[in-house]
């Protein structure tokens, strides 16, 4: 069986409008480096251009002094200007194929998916690693249908030959339990994002 090569079990995606007052998304993510976040997803999708790209250089400097990895959401082209470790591909994406053409076989790919088909397809197409939500009720998933419980994160762990990612609606208490039912790791947002210390927090999951 080939070498894993998303070899993190924490993947903190972005969102600076969930961020507690007074706080940047630089210092959140720092601390949440510091407590061991393996990996980032940078998903600012409002941000123009220019602004991604220069946000994308810092988190790039930061992540490489705590040696994880950067992934950018959606845009191959600030993956590659700003030197981050792959791209995350959403449904309304190019290609699995397509990205990994432009990005070469060094920079990982990871993809969001709400089905077994879905997870299925994109890793046989070559995506590294995939996210599988939401696994419980949260807020920021509930465009994409009911919860998808942990049976059926349990077939799709057992049916897909990349890492699954679990992600929505998990705590530091759920996370356990996902684990137990298959999955490589966690993928979150504001459970990291909005704690009070975002390094203790990264701690708990890990634990």
């Amino acid at each position: 069986m080939p070498a894993i090569r998303a070899d993190f079990s924490l993947y903190l995606i972005s969102d600076r409008h969930q961020l507690p007052a007074g706080q940047s998304l630089e210092q959140v993510i720092e601390a949440a480096l510091d407590g061991g976040v393996g990996a980032v997803q940078l998903r600012e999708k409002d941000l123009p251009t220019d602004a991604l790209y220069e946000l994308a250089c810092r988190l790039r400097r930061l992540t490489r002094a705590y040696g994880a990895r950067l992934l950018i959401n959606d845009r191959i082209d600030i993956a590659l200007a700003a030197g981050a470790d792959g791209v995350h591909l959403t449904e309304q994406s190019l290609p699995v194929a397509i990205a990994r053409q432009l990005l070469g076989e060094q920079r990982l790919i990871g993809v969001s998916t709400h089905a077994l088909q879905r997870a299925s397809e994109v890793a046989e197409q070559g995506a590294d690693f995939i996210t599988f939500s939401p696994i419980y009720a949260t807020p920021s998933k509930a465009a994409y249908g009911a919860p998808q419980g942990l049976d059926r994160l349990r077939e799709v762990c057992d049916r897909v030959r990349v890492p699954v990612l679990a992600l929505g609606g998990i705590n530091a208490e759920r996370a356990h339990e996902v684990r137990t039912a298959g999955a490589h790791g966690i993928a979150l947002i504001s459970a990291i994002l909005c704690a009070r210390d975002p390094a203790a927090a990264a701690r708990a999951f890990l634990a």
